[in-house]
């Protein structure tokens, strides 16, 4: 009622009062959405989400979807990058709250970064509402905060079997001198302000602890300091979990980080220590996951902010809801603006698969000798989609091992034939009478899908650089102003 009122405040005084009773009695009771399962690969003019019912009900709807749809898709798109450029072993962090587009948006980002293939995230609200694994190092300010070791209470730590509790403190300075001479460097360099906060932390989280080596100079200070007291913890039993960077060349550092940790594991006899985590921070970037792998830097694991949750190669998402058919007559929207034409019509979506084995040769080529042939990935791996086909609701389902007419875009009147060895359905009807039909998944489970999705494309539709654009077509004898719109 509230919200009628308001519109009736809005609306020009001449609107009928029979509109507001109407306004009043809307639900969703004859609406029925279909949709691609959430975390699913989608390509360019696939209507992944169909939304059917009452006109004015689903056009109210239009923004609303519109609004979930676009920058999740994106987040989730452009965290899939960074994964396929990390490969499969890194850990990538979330950690764009401060730079998301508000609390909304870094709420929504944390969650489809994670869809799409980000391990962990900083925002801790995001970890409470949906069970996503949180992760964080301790920051520069908390570093800082410390001038000197007597400034450490409590200091005592009781080793990690039981007995009398060690000075903490003083352990790491006995090992801060030890470490100094094996490295050469003067411990007096070290700030102790920096070391302070290292065993302030230590003592609070001993199974727990991490260390920022870049707060004053990491070869000098930062890495020697923590070096110390990680040995330290380890006399005690304890195991150090990591460190971070956030400056610098990180790819070299890391590399000089490891060297340093291996040197150590080797001379006081530590064997894990050589292996411990290195993390990195700073704007990264694509290019910065590029540069990692190409010095073969030894980066563990990578936290992305801005450059994940803002997505600035691409600020915002182009996906549109258009109307297609009114009282079973298609609509077809005709614009000077080609790629705002529409394709007329309630379509039904199927992934076509080649077969196991198959090279992409014209004796194996699901494409059989057609004139599209050679606009296919030179090798097509076992199993991976090869088109995307567009079919009217009412045409029948084609089946896999089954000839298939499909138009040749761009050239009027032109067809061509494919066989596949697999027919998907992709669209899957959620919503009905007002009702959700379907289950839900879990977002643990989008993300798995997510990530079987990604794999099952072939590498050449993968790669981020030049890929193979994958062809979306429409089957005979759908669309016959295919040519026009297409």
């Amino acid at each position: 009622a509230a919200d009628v009122a308001y519109l009736r405040s809005v609306l020009p005084s001449t609107t009928d009062d029979a509109f507001f009773d109407y306004l009043a009695t809307l639900d969703a009771s004859e609406v029925t959405v279909t949709a691609i399962p959430e975390g699913s690969v989608v390509f360019a003019r696939v209507p992944f989400l169909q939304v059917k019912g009452p006109l004015l009900v689903v056009q109210l709807l239009e923004t609303t979807l519109l609004c979930l749809v676009n920058y999740a898709s994106l987040v989730a798109t452009n965290a899939a990058r960074f994964r396929l450029l990390a490969g499969p072993e890194m850990k990538l962090m979330e950690m764009g709250l401060r730079r998301a587009q508000g609390p909304d948006g870094a709420l929504s980002a944390s969650k489809y970064s994670y869809i799409g293939g980000f391990d962990c995230t900083s925002n801790i609200l995001a970890g409470k509402l949906y069970g996503i694994p949180v992760r964080g190092t301790i920051a520069h300010s908390f570093v800082m905060s410390f001038r000197s070791l007597e400034e450490v209470q409590p200091r005592e730590l009781p080793p990690l079997v039981g007995g009398d509790p060690v000075d903490l403190a003083a352990l790491a300075v006995s090992w801060l001198q030890r470490v100094c001479d094996l490295l050469q460097t003067p411990p007096g360099k070290a700030n102790q302000g920096e070391l302070a906060a290292f065993v302030s932390y230590a003592v609070t989280f001993p199974c727990d602890f991490q260390g920022l080596l870049d707060t004053y100079c990491v070869k000098r200070s930062g890495l020697p300091n923590f070096c110390a007291v990680a040995l330290a913890l380890h006399q005690l039993g304890y195991q150090a979990i990591g460190v971070r960077l956030d400056s610098g060349d990180l790819a070299q550092q890391s590399k000089e980080i490891r060297r340093v940790f291996r040197a150590c594991g080797a001379h006081f006899q530590v064997p894990w220590f050589g292996t411990i985590p290195i993390a990195v921070s700073n704007d990264i970037s694509e290019q910065s996951l590029e540069e990692f792998r190409r010095e073969e830097s030894e980066i563990n694991m990578i936290g992305i902010g801005t450059n994940l949750v803002t997505c600035p190669l691409q600020p915002s998402l182009g996906c549109v809801y258009k109307l297609v058919e009114v009282n079973g007559s298609p609509c077809l929207k005709l614009t000077e603006d080609e790629e705002k034409m529409t394709i007329p019509g309630m379509k039904t979506i199927y992934r076509l698969y080649d077969a196991a084995g198959e090279s992409g040769g014209p004796s194996q080529s699901p494409w059989g000798n057609s004139l599209l042939h050679n606009s296919l990935p030179d090798v097509l791996l076992a199993g991976h989609p090869f088109m995307d086909l567009m079919a009217l609701e009412e045409e029948p389902s084609p089946s896999a091992g089954q000839e298939l007419g499909i138009r040749v875009l761009g050239r009027l009147g032109e067809t061509t034939k494919v066989i596949p060895s697999t027919v998907e359905p992709l669209h899957r009807t959620y919503f009905r009478d007002g009702q959700v039909c379907e289950p839900l998944p879990s977002l643990h489970e989008v993300r798995t899908h997510a990530q079987v999705s990604l794999n099952l494309l072939s590498p050449a539709h993968r790669r981020l650089h030049e890929p193979q654009p994958y062809p979306v077509r429409p089957a005979l004898p759908t669309f016959p102003l295919g040519n026009a719109t297409w």
